[in-house]
């Protein structure tokens, strides 16, 4: 999501939200009561608790005054949205079927979990055999295009896919109902009811009506994360208003609908953020024995130092400037990152979303995986082993959300769950030792 360099990421596509990616509220679904572990259940029963009591305390009442509230709350806003340039139509004919704050918007708002995972967790949730396949799907589905873009923005298609996979699952999230909701209700419902975000609410509401008002979308197909981010590669209505392009011709900047103007859009952010054309995003590399230097050197000195390409292929561009980064410690892979890395951070101001989004193009683009690959307390399991673990975990009780591969927090409580149960350590990981005992079951 595009905004997370001026204001908090708020996202929807991954259960695991390692802060980065994501509300992304995410998949899995939920463990039977029969199941839970005990901390589980009672972190969960706290968690239902509070959330009623915060509800309840900003609307002290019931629905009725609560409605009352928010309605005036609309009615009030309408004055500073004409004055920002908001035609007064265009704001009636947008809120004219919104006439609750959206609660679940609320409760999320409210509850958005911070922890810190470790690294192998989360590329292993966006950096798979099925994201990987289905980006290589879309290269060839949507060449023509992407030949297009490439020409016109310099930026390297794989780059863009790899964004479109993390954003949206390759638009597959636009689909769900439970995913998407009204952006104009959820923003409104933001800026009256989250003290937290109502600043950023208000702002990105004024936006979106602005949005309705060019006619690039129409407001029944104003669709986007409880935050508000929007369409296939999520951006929220300020950054769409800087970035947003018509590529099909068809008048409309149409993010939602059209693939080619979401990839588009995506590579004008990247390209008017410095993105230099032809260069890579980094380097896997292998380090020497003892204490490396920090700071940004060029490709050439980091050589003379005894730092190497993994691949023990050559650097290219040895003038380039890079720094060294290690995302998952000394025991994992290491890195020199280039300027474009940076660049990618402008979509999401963090450096696994950066890692993510490298990784994932150079699979699709069929560089290869990691030499040196993340240190895991475990055996890796492949993403149908995932769905094959989650499939069996359901099949003992321990599971009811969907098998989509992604190992979020509901798939390791159920995993917790069994562990527990059968007398292993209850660490959640998705193991093979965990999955090989299943099948024995």
């Amino acid at each position: 999501m595009p905004f997370r360099t001026a204001a908090r990421a708020f996202s929807f596509f991954t259960e695991t939200r390692v802060r980065s990616s994501s509300l992304f509220l995410r998949n899995s679904g939920r463990k039977t009561a029969a199941h839970f572990c005990w901390n589980c259940s009672k972190r969960l029963a706290s968690l239902a608790t509070a959330t009623a009591l915060s509800i309840a305390l900003l609307i002290p009442t019931g629905p009725a005054q609560a409605d009352a509230g928010f309605r005036n709350w609309v009615a009030s806003f309408r004055a500073t949205a004409v004055q920002s340039g908001v035609s007064g139509a265009i704001y009636d004919e947008a809120f004219r079927n919104i006439r609750d704050p959206d609660l679940e918007v609320l409760e999320k708002a409210r509850f958005q979990p911070e922890f810190t995972a470790p690294a192998w967790d989360y590329f292993d949730n966006r950096v798979h055999e099925q994201s990987i396949a289905n980006g290589q799907a879309m290269a060839r589905k949507w060449k023509p295009w992407l030949d297009k873009i490439e020409a016109r923005f310099g930026v390297d298609r794989y780059i863009l896919l790899a964004i479109w996979s993390m954003e949206s699952n390759y638009g597959e999230m636009l689909k769900r109902t439970d995913v998407m909701r009204n952006v104009i209700r959820s923003l409104a419902t933001l800026g009256y009811g989250d003290k937290k975000r109502s600043k950023f609410a208000r702002t990105q509401l004024i936006a979106a009506l602005k949005i309705l008002q060019t006619g690039d979308i129409d407001e029944s197909h104003l669709q986007g994360s409880w935050a508000g981010a929007m369409g296939h590669t999520q951006f929220i209505p300020t950054s769409y208003q800087s970035y947003a392009v018509d590529f099909d011709g068809n008048g409309r900047r149409d993010i939602w609908n059209s693939v080619p103007d979401a990839l588009a859009t995506a590579a004008n952010l990247l390209k008017k953020n410095g993105w230099q054309s032809g260069k890579t995003w980094g380097y896997e590399v292998a380090l020497p024995d003892g204490k490396m230097p920090g700071g940004s050197m060029s490709l050439a000195k980091w050589q003379s130092l005894g730092v190497a390409r993994a691949s023990g292929k050559p650097f290219r561009n040895g003038a380039d400037k890079a720094e060294l980064k290690l995302p998952g410690g000394r025991e994992g892979p290491a890195f020199l990152v280039t300027r474009n890395f940076h660049v990618i951070k402008r979509y999401n101001n963090a450096d696994k979303y950066a890692f993510a989004v490298g990784l994932l193009a150079d699979q699709i683009a069929g560089y290869g995986t990691l030499v040196n690959d993340w240190s895991r307390p475990f055996t890796k399991l492949s993403f149908a082993e995932k769905q094959e673990l989650q499939q069996r975990l359901a099949d003992h009780g321990y599971y009811s959300g969907n098998f989509d591969g992604k190992i979020g927090q509901a798939s390791k409580d159920a995993i917790m769950a069994y562990q527990s149960k059968v007398g292993l350590t209850p660490d959640g990981n998705p193991s093979m030792e965990v999955l090989k005992t299943l099948r024995r079951r």
